[in-house]
Parts: structure tokens; sequence; C-alpha cells
């Protein structure tokens, strides 16, 4: 599969990215608002530098007893995350999904600035997506078209 992040998986995405001063508290409420599962987390200068998915607010909040309000994402974060290029390819975003229990990935542009989210979900679509072309044309080779 030689689909790409980058337009194949996401074409156009709202990032919601949030300082690392905010709350979790602020974090769930745009992850509930945008119905979203992870943020990124940048610096003064919208440069990646974690993230937060759902998975880490439950182990690493709830579990642990801690105040959403009063917690700061850099307490919680996952800090320098793994991240993709805009050019990668769908299929070793999944190998790399797979391998690292990873639900979340950021596509980030060279200057390390968040330019997409991509979700297992969303690789899996795509996946599905180019399986079922594969499969038609696999049959209209064998078959001719259905029109026929």
């Amino acid at each position: 599969m030689h689909r790409r992040i980058i337009p194949d998986v996401v074409c156009e995405q709202d990032i919601v990215a949030l300082n690392k001063t905010s709350s979790v508290h602020d974090a769930v409420q745009a992850m509930s608002t945008r119905n979203i599962a992870a943020v990124a987390i940048t610096d003064g200068d919208d440069v990646l530098i974690g993230i937060l998915s759902e998975r880490d607010i439950t182990h690493r909040v709830l579990a642990c007893g801690l105040n959403p309000q009063a917690t700061p994402l850099s307490d919680v974060m996952t800090e320098n995350p793994e991240c993709l290029q805009p050019s990668d390819n769908c299929l070793d975003a999944i190998e790399l999904m797979l391998t690292r229990n990873i639900r979340h990935l950021p596509v980030v542009n060279e200057q390390h600035r968040v330019v997409a989210m991509v979700s297992m979900r969303d690789l899996l679509n795509a996946a599905l997506t180019e399986l079922n072309i594969n499969i038609n044309d696999a049959s209209t080779k064998a078959f001719g078209p259905e029109d026929a």
C-alpha cells in the first residue's frame, strides 16, 4: 500500500494544540467538543513537544487520583512522541503504531509543527479503501466489467 499520510489519509484537519501549562480539564473539554481522542501539546512557537490521549488521561490522571483542573498537561503528557511526516507511507505508520502500541500519531512538517493528527482508525480506513480498490481491480481483470 503506497498511500501517503497527506493527502491520502488526511486531507484537511483543524488541529487542536494546547500549551503545556494548560490543564488536563482544558484538554478534555477540547477533546469532547471536537470529538477527538488526542491533542497535540506545543511550546510557545507552536513546535510539538508532546501529545495527550484519552488513554493518558485514564492511566496518568484518573487512575492516579489527580485533579484534572489542577494538573498541567506537562505533568501527564507523552513527551517527544513518535511522529510522522506528511509523505510517510500509510503501511509504515500502521506498523509503527502496532509495534509501539500507539493509537494516535502527530504529523509534523520540517519545522516540527503539527499539521495533522492520525489515528489508527484513519489508517485502517485508508487500508480498507486500498484493499477494496485492489479487489475491484482484480475482479475486473478476472471477470471483466460488471456492466458487460
